[in-house]
């Protein structure tokens, strides 16, 4: 039997660890805001609020845009940082390359809002495209980096699972799609990666998760069935600890039959392709995104 000594200690150690992992959430998101207010953008770019079902969503655009092409845009960030402002950057990049109108949405974030609340606003927002914009599937490519990566994943097999039309295709950068964490590369290359560590990944993954499984296909896509998937292409940089979660996932998904390109770019780290501003390995990165996008939507 514990002492009430005893229980008072443990309340107040669990009182301590709700608000460091408070604050911790609240650096890190505001730590990402702060670095994206870095980029500028040439004045030909337009960016356009929207509410998207009551999800706060941005339309990305640049001049040679064919209206019709939308890529619906998921951003990374654990499922608990991340905003349509973090990612700009990125989705005029993509709209550039891709010829493609982007729709950024704020999808709920962890943990105040745990799994099922990203993925129940990733295929609203899908299905606002189609039903009310009336954009054609067959011309839309869903997209994300990290957590969005895989909750680009786990959007497309919620959608084949429910019997929607699918998009033409699905682009994944460094996806984190195993949030139970089994990859031999969290270990392998922990001394290499810059970016991300297995601590902050646990970290991460449980708030999402809640009480869920983690090995849940729809919070990890790894442990999904994959039959059935559109054409995937994923990049990954070969020093990310996560390398293994793309590398797996693109394995399992050729054997299910579906047209996988897998790009593991050389000692580049996780969502590289996000600092093109300052590195030519992320530019080269996105004009291949962008040749992906634009086959898709001429088949």
């Amino acid at each position: 039997m514990v002492s009430e000594g005893m229980k008072r200690v443990i309340d107040l150690l669990k009182q301590q660890n709700e608000q460091d992992t408070k604050k911790r959430i609240e650096d890190g998101r505001k730590a990402m805001e702060q670095m994206a207010q870095m980029e500028k953008f040439p004045k030909d770019v337009n960016f356009d609020e929207i509410n998207v079902n009551g999800i706060p969503s941005l339309w990305i655009s640049t001049p040679e845009v064919v209206k019709e092409h939308v890529v619906l845009y998921l951003h990374g960030g654990g499922y608990v940082e991340g905003s349509r402002n973090t990612h700009k950057g990125l989705g005029y990049r993509i709209s550039q390359v891709s010829k493609s109108r982007i729709l950024l949405i704020d999808y709920r974030l962890a943990p105040e809002n745990p799994y099922p609340a990203a993925l129940e606003d990733s295929v609203a927002a899908y299905r606002w495209l189609i039903d009310i914009e009336g954009i054609n599937p067959k011309n839309i490519v869903i997209s994300g980096d990290s957590a969005g990566g895989g909750l680009t994943a786990a959007t497309i097999l919620k959608l084949r699972d429910t019997g929607v039309e699918l998009p033409a295709g699905g682009v994944l950068l460094s996806p984190w799609t195993d949030l139970d964490i089994t990859g031999d590369s969290v270990r392998t290359k922990r001394r290499i990666d810059p970016f991300i560590d297995a601590g902050g990944l646990f970290f991460m993954a449980n708030l999402y998760a809640g009480d869920e499984d983690l090995k849940n296909p729809y919070i990890s896509p790894l442990y999904a069935d994959l039959m059935g998937l559109p054409p995937l292409l994923i990049q990954v940089g070969s020093a990310e600890v996560i390398l293994d979660d793309s590398t797996r996932f693109a394995e399992k998904a050729k054997s299910a039959g579906v047209d996988v390109t897998l790009e593991i770019w050389e000692d580049m780290v996780h969502v590289f392709q996000a600092f093109a501003l300052w590195a030519p390995e992320g530019e080269q990165a996105i004009e291949k995104i962008g040749e992906f996008i634009q086959k898709l939507m001429k088949e």
